[in-house]
């Protein structure tokens, strides 16, 4: 039933993923760093497409997509523009060694804000979305052991610096099963006067 429902128009699962992203010039210093990695270490997972700084990761049927935007658009719209300051190398043990974000207080106020509105961002109670509580850059993830005990032993003591200034935050979809993510929406942040909560009202 769940299978037949899912092939009805707007009734498709779709995956979501909100994320700031660095300008291009540093985007491309983070996919040298990324490289290097990946054949030194013959590890290619490293993120998903082009480096960013992901917020939150959800799942909802299509036809809910407008009320989403709305909703994230408004939040948006309330919040200002947020100063990243990247530097240095961090790891989750055994699996992921990542580039750390050193100003994270105003990033976590952002995600707390997105939490809020998570009625919005679930089909259901199976698919629960996800909120990133540690903020970071991936290098590379779903590591080896020894890929991350060699990896983490080097990465360690190497330095990395970089920043940029965050104006929006990017709403990027995929459908279930798929690889690549598409851009859906730029939502920019205006540091405008809204009440973000009257929106729950109606969610």
């Amino acid at each position: 039933m769940e299978t037949l429902i899912q092939t009805m128009p707007g009734y498709r699962l779709q995956e979501y993923m909100m994320v700031l992203s660095p300008h291009e010039e540093l985007r491309k210093k983070i996919m040298t760093v990324r490289k290097e990695f990946s054949e030194t270490y013959h590890s290619y997972h490293n993120g998903w497409g082009k480096p960013h700084l992901m917020l939150a990761r959800f799942n909802q049927y299509e036809m809910m997509e407008e009320r989403v935007v709305n909703r994230l658009k408004t939040i948006a719209m309330s919040f200002h523009p947020i100063k990243v300051e990247l530097k240095d190398f961090g790891s989750y043990p055994s699996h992921s060694i990542f580039i750390q974000v050193l100003s994270r207080e105003l990033i976590k106020e952002l995600i707390r804000e997105i939490r809020e509105a998570q009625r919005l961002l679930k089909p259901d109670n199976d698919h629960k979305p996800y909120f990133a509580d540690d903020p970071h850059v991936i290098v590379s993830a779903k590591l080896l052991p020894w890929q991350y005990e060699k990896g983490w032993l080097d990465y360690s003591h190497r330095h990395f610096t970089g920043r940029f200034i965050a104006s929006d935050m990017l709403l990027l979809k995929r459908r279930m099963g798929e690889k690549a993510w598409q851009i859906l929406y730029r939502l920019a942040f205006q540091n405008l006067p809204v009440n973000t909560k009257q929106g729950e009202l109606f969610s």
